[in-house]
């Protein structure tokens, strides 16, 4: 059997199937009547594109070669108001064995509530729909003023009564532009361009030549129909629709283009998608209209429908079709409606994000669900951020800066944490925000921590028309109450350089509590060897076991703001002293666990790091629980005896590998004039790693 395919194209439909059949590897004659036909038509491997109209006869010459079937089927893709051909076609497969399949256009549903013609005078604004070309020449013909004939060149000798007010759209080609001259019509009435056209192409070529009639042929969704009525009534004109198809179209069972490509891949015996193509634009569009790109205007002309926030809507055309939609649950259900209404044809979407595409956005994820539902001709169009935007309107530059953001977080602790530390640590800090609230929540932030010597620069509505930019104190931040998009830059010109190493003194931490005895700490030079130790990454969630006054907690802690340490301390006394260390160090990101390791740590998120500086003779249970919750867990354990390393090696026997390092300091003491150095108790540092 042959496995070649005859296509009779005319619509955009048929140029599809020719493309998809290629991508199939399939080989396909594809037949147009003009010269303009095979001009639309890409260079497409396996595909040969004939021009040139054939009668009965010539079709059927084309079917057969030295007695057998030059194709596997014929597909009549012609336009639905091309009847002749379409009979020619059936006729000339009748009795040849090749399977005939009709491509049918899918017809636009909205045509069956433009109302019935009834008296055109005086009803301009209204659309008015014709059984045929005549009637619609005979009611034009009580009318003034100029005529746009959308229909085609294949008419003009019926619209000939009119020619005076006409002027005609037509393909540029030489066959159309001899029609029109054979019809008396020339010069300027002649409008030779390629379609479909834009709603803003319609409405301009309306103005260009005062029109007051438009007539057209109700055709498929992607034909331009609806960009065409839009225009009319937008002008305030009257349309006019040649509505019906010929009877004997009517009589002819077509298929969808779906349907069509699943009984060709039945008949030859591959597989040729029916799904359109899908083509998504995740654009960024800054603050707001005025800071659309030019590709992104490009992208969002293009666009059959546009999905975003409603903010974000407000750049697009009203002639669109747009969702309030952002999220890919809301979004994935529509596109697939549409897809299912497409018939092959290519559908484009627009999904719209503030700002930067790259920048605090949700097209990361976005992009990730649909590739998941096979969408994957997906183009990202980047935007302008606030950040930049503010950059540039207060001439400080970005690149040296801090950039966070607290948009959409809760006001915890560790947000609180996130914000200050970075002002007390970068002179230049940009922070995006929810809004009003927040603002206000960091003046009084910044008032109740003393850094009272920070710069607060408020964007509000940044490209908006009410866009302001002005510096706020402390007490004016606090009380702003204007509600809308705000973006901030925070400066601080006293900045405390952050510590690269540990090493903190002793004496930096509070060891008395309301006069009783000294909580035990682990020492300065230990503590910074055991931290050296322990390997901390920016990331790593710390056990700190047996806390005592914290200072274990507070040298990790102040490593990286990214680091969550867990404070467990079972005394009363050093769970008091540990909570003013907290405080002294303006530490959100230590969180104090008042009770006795193992029992308490069953409730703790997995650690990556543990330090134990007391286990209070539980040192295997605590081991255990640890190792249970992750087996990678890089363990420090400090210990002073030797009958405690004998346990830690015996422990991790097999499991883990051991390091294991003495260390005694000694300090120097003045004695009259004399320094003699005094020795401290030596510690073990016990380093526990994965086998």
């Amino acid at each position: 059997m042959a496995e070649k395919v005859l296509i009779y194209a005319g619509t955009t439909e048929g140029r599809l199937l020719a493309q998809e059949l290629s991508r199939a590897h399939i080989a396909c004659d594809v037949h147009v009547a003009t010269e303009y036909g095979q001009m639309v038509m890409p260079e497409l491997a396996g595909v040969k594109v004939c021009v040139g109209r054939l009668d009965v006869e010539e079709m059927r010459a084309l079917l057969k070669k030295n007695g057998q079937n030059n194709y596997a089927a014929v597909v009549n893709a012609t336009h639905p108001f091309a009847t002749e051909v379409s009979a020619n076609i059936r006729e000339s497969t009748k009795g040849s064995g090749i399977p005939y399949l009709r491509l049918q256009r899918r017809m636009d549903d909205g045509i069956c509530s433009i109302p019935e013609n009834e008296g055109m005078k005086e009803r301009a604004g209204t659309v008015h729909v014709f059984a045929d070309y005549e009637s619609c020449v005979q009611a034009l013909t009580d009318t003034s003023g100029s005529i746009l004939l959308a229909t085609g060149s294949k008419e003009l000798a019926v619209f000939a009564p009119l020619r005076e007010r006409l002027f005609v759209r037509v393909l540029p080609g030489l066959e159309s532009i001899g029609l029109c001259e054979k019809a008396g019509i020339r010069g300027k009435q002649i409008l030779a361009m390629q379609g479909p056209f834009s709603e803003e192409m319609n409405l301009a070529m309306i103005h260009q030549f005062s029109i007051r009639y438009l007539v057209t042929k109700a055709s498929g969704a992607h034909s331009g129909f609806q960009e065409k009525l839009a225009a009319a009534q937008k002008a305030g004109i009257t349309a006019c629709v040649i509505g019906k198809q010929e009877q004997e179209q009517e009589q002819e069972q077509g298929m969808s283009y779906a349907q069509v490509t699943e009984t060709l891949s039945r008949l030859l015996g591959h597989t040729i998608s029916g799904r359109p193509e899908v083509e998504i634009s995740l654009i960024g569009i800054g603050m707001s209209a005025a800071t659309l790109t030019q590709e992104a205007k490009r992208a969002l002309e293009e666009s059959d429908v546009v999905f975003g926030a409603e903010r974000m809507l407000e750049v697009v055309e009203n002639s669109k079709e747009t969702y309030p939609f952002y999220l890919a649950k809301d979004i994935l259900p529509v596109l697939r409606q549409k897809e299912s209404k497409m018939d092959g044809q290519k559908l484009k979407v627009s999904i719209l994000f503030s700002g930067d595409t790259g920048f605090y956005s949700g097209t990361e994820k976005i992009k990730t669900e649909l590739n998941k539902n096979n969408y994957r001709k997906i183009r990202i169009i980047p935007g302008i951020s606030s950040v930049s935007y503010l950059s540039a309107a207060t001439g400080i530059a970005w690149q040296d800066a801090k950039i966070i953001s607290i948009h959409g977080k809760k006001d915890t602790a560790e947000t609180r944490a996130l914000v200050l530390d970075a002002i007390r640590h970068f002179p230049k800090t940009f922070l995006l925000v929810s809004g009003v609230e927040d603002v206000r929540r960091i003046g009084c932030w910044i008032e109740e921590e003393k850094l009272t010597q920070t710069r607060m620069i408020a964007g509000f509505q940044l490209s908006y028309d009410a866009e302001k930019i002005r510096e706020l104190s402390c007490k004016e931040a606090k009380n702003t109450k204007e509600e809308g998009l705000y973006t901030l830059l925070l400066c601080n010109e006293n900045v405390q350089k952050r510590r690269l190493v540990p090493g903190m003194s002793d004496e930096s931490f509070l060891r008395v509590v309301e006069g009783e005895k000294t909580v035990p700490m682990t020492k300065e030079e230990v503590r910074a060897l055991s931290l050296c130790k322990l390997g901390l990454t920016e990331d790593a969630v710390v056990y700190d076991v047996g806390s005592g006054t914290g200072s274990i907690a507070v040298e990790c802690a102040t490593c990286s703001p990214g680091i969550r340490v867990y404070a467990i301390e079972q005394k009363a006394t050093a769970q008091q002293l540990l909570r003013r260390n907290l405080e002294k160090f303006h530490l959100a990101n230590v969180i104090p666990v008042d009770g006795k390791a193992p029992d308490i740590l069953e409730s703790l998120e997995p650690p990556t790091h543990v330090f134990i500086g007391g286990s209070s003779g539980c040192l295997a249970d605590i081991l255990h629980v640890i190792w249970e919750k992750n087996p990678r867990t890089r363990v420090v354990v400090n210990a002073i005896s030797l009958e405690t390393v004998a346990q830690i090696t015996e422990l991790a026997a097999g499991k883990m590998q051991t390091e294991i390092i003495q260390v005694q300091v000694s300090r120097a003491k003045t004695v009259g004039t004399y320094h003699l150095m005094q020795a401290e108790n030596p510690v073990y540092i016990c380093v526990l790693t994965m086998a």
